[in-house]
Order: C-alpha cells, then structure tokens, then sequence
C-alpha cells in the first residue's frame, strides 16, 4: 500500500547519541540468527562432505582404470611373450628329447670337427635362450600377482574408505536436518505460517539464502524466500529470520508487533510499484525489495522521528537491519528499511 510522502524535518542522517537499552528484552528465548548460522554451517559442512566424496570416487575410478590399463597391458605382453617362447621351447625339448646324433657322440668321445662343434653351440645357445625365456616369464608372472594383489588392496580400502565418509555425511546429513527442523518449529512458535506438511509456508529453507544471490532481482524462487509473522509478506532466509527476532523486540517494546506494508517484491510487482509511485521506487531490476533485503513499514515507523522510527534507527542494526542513508533524503523514505547481510554475519 503507497504511504503518503512528508517533508523532512531534517534532510540528514540523524545520530541517536544514546541508543534505547533494553535490557533483557533484546533477546529471544530462542536465537533464531545462532540457528540460522548453525543451519548454514551444517549445510555447509555437508557440501563439502559431499564434494569431497565425489573427489574420493573419481580419484578411485581414475586409480582403478590406471590399474586395470596395466593388467590388461601385461596380459598382452604375455600373449605375446607365449608366441615367441613356444616355438623355442617346443625345439629345445624335442633336443632333450633326441637320443644324441653322432655329432654329438663324436663330441663326448673328443673326436669332433667343426660341425659338431657348431651344432653344440647351437644347443647351448638354445638352451640358454630357454632359460631366458623362464626366466622372464617368471618375471611377468610376479608382476602380474604384484598388480593383482595392489589391485585387491586399492578395492578394499576403496570400500573401506567410502563406507568411513557415507557415514560421515549420513552423520552431517542428520544434524542438518535437526538443526533446521528445530528453527522451523522456533518461527513456528513466533507465529510463521507453516504449510500442510509443517514447514514454513512458501518452502522456506534457511540454509539457502547465500544461493539467493545467484539469482536475478525480482526473480528469486519460492523455496529461497521465506514468510514473516505479517501474512503476504515474506524476504530472503537470513533477512526474514532476522527481522523476525527484531519483530520479536518491537513487540516487547511497543506491545504489538510491526507494520509491514512491503517486502520482497517480484519483477512484475516492481514494475507496477515503479508506474504507480514515481519518484518513490527504483527502476525495476534494482530495486533491494527484489532481492528481498527490504522492508516498507507503517504502524509509526513511516514517522519519521516518532517513537517507534527512534527506536528501530537505535536498536535496528543489532539485528541487521538500518535505514540506509539515502532514505533520509534522497527521496525521502523513513518507513523503508534494509537488511544489511555484512552487518547480519558479524553479529
């Protein structure tokens, strides 16, 4: 709903020099921001629990394709090697086998010339050629149980190792789920509408709002907004959790909660805000109620320097939320309020 514009009183920033104290009534039962960040932690971890299971699995197949090109490698060899002992060793035998040739009887007995000696040279040479062939066949053999053996031990610990990590991530997986289940029922006891299926309606998930950036203004999805206790009103996960708690202080301070006459709003919806109200809206694309970082309130608040306005420019910022300097001249908008996401980390 537009809000009548009012002259400034002051046209510049205006320095509460001693803050509203409330003492006790500043924090929740519950703190929604320490779950937020618990909830993003969680689901952080578990990012990465998950990367770098996926990184263990593909170093695993590379690993394992390594070994399985080397036996496949060293099978060949071994074909190979059979083709060319297997003639040799089939003449050596058949040599052992032979009764001795006259050359070689003649050789026994010191009686030999040089063809008996050549054809003795001939079998030693064989014969050595055939140990060779032993030799190096026992070698591809030892090889061959080498790889096999390695590949055995890689497989094993393979499994051993994805089953440690499965664990790990089943472990962050749960704790996720527990913290954001135990947010959700804290914004349920705040008076957060919830859907059919007892979560946050709008599919609220906490856990994304850093995603939300990936998106274009004005075009957040759904399930990285969620709703404030004002019905129809909803904002970025970080920004709703933390103007809930200030709602929360507000109410505490002035008996009701706040007026919200704004919040995230879409492309279309920027648009029709631009036409309607000239002068009092951004281009549409970057506006920060596209980002759902912003608020439009009433209910006191659009006064500027009334009670309530004094009290949420004094105590705003311990939530993460200001009125950002421009809004005090350039045009002039005290009922507009924004989510500071530096200022809302470091709290």
């Amino acid at each position: 709903m537009a809000v009548a514009r009012q002259a400034p009183i002051e046209a510049r920033p205006v320095v509460v020099s001693e803050p509203v104290r409330l003492t006790g009534l500043l924090r929740d039962p519950v703190n929604l921001t320490e779950l937020r960040r618990e909830a993003e932690k969680a689901a952080k971890d578990l990012e990465d629990a998950t990367k770098a299971l996926e990184q263990r699995r593909a170093r695993i197949r590379a690993s394992e394709r390594e070994l399985a090109a080397k036996l496949r490698e060293l099978q060949a060899a071994e074909k190979s090697f059979a083709e060319v002992r297997q003639p040799l060793s089939d003449l050596v035998s058949q040599l052992y086998q032979r009764p001795l040739s006259d050359d070689a009887a003649a050789f026994l007995s010191g009686a030999s010339d040089e063809s008996t000696l050549r054809a003795m040279a001939d079998v030693t040479h064989l014969v050595s050629e055939r140990n060779q062939v032993l030799e190096d066949a026992g070698r591809l053999q030892a090889e061959r149980e080498r790889l096999t053996a390695e590949a055995q031990e890689l497989r094993a610990g393979n499994l051993l190792s994805e089953a440690q990590m499965g664990a790990e991530i089943e472990t962050l997986r749960a704790r996720s789920a527990k913290i954001v289940k135990s947010l959700t029922q804290a914004l349920v006891k705040l008076g957060v509408k919830v859907d059919r299926s007892g979560n946050p309606s709008a599919g609220c998930d906490p856990t994304r709002a850093s995603s939300a950036n990936g998106f274009p203004n004005g075009l957040i999805p759904v399930a990285y907004l969620c709703p404030l206790q004002q019905r129809g009103n909803q904002l970025r996960g970080d920004a709703a959790i933390a103007f809930i708690s200030l709602n929360e202080a507000y109410r505490k301070r002035f008996g009701r909660p706040m007026c919200v006459t704004d919040s995230y709003r879409s492309l279309a919806e920027q648009q029709s805000v631009y036409y309607r109200r000239p002068g009092f809206a951004a281009v549409p694309g970057r506006s920060n109620h596209g980002l759902g970082l912003a608020v439009d309130l009433c209910g006191g608040v659009e006064r500027f320097r009334s009670a309530e306005f004094t009290w949420l420019e004094a105590n705003g910022k311990q939530f993460g939320w200001i009125h950002p300097k421009w809004a005090y001249s350039s045009p002039f908008e005290p009922w507009h309020w924004e989510y500071d996401p530096e200022l809302g980390s470091v709290l």
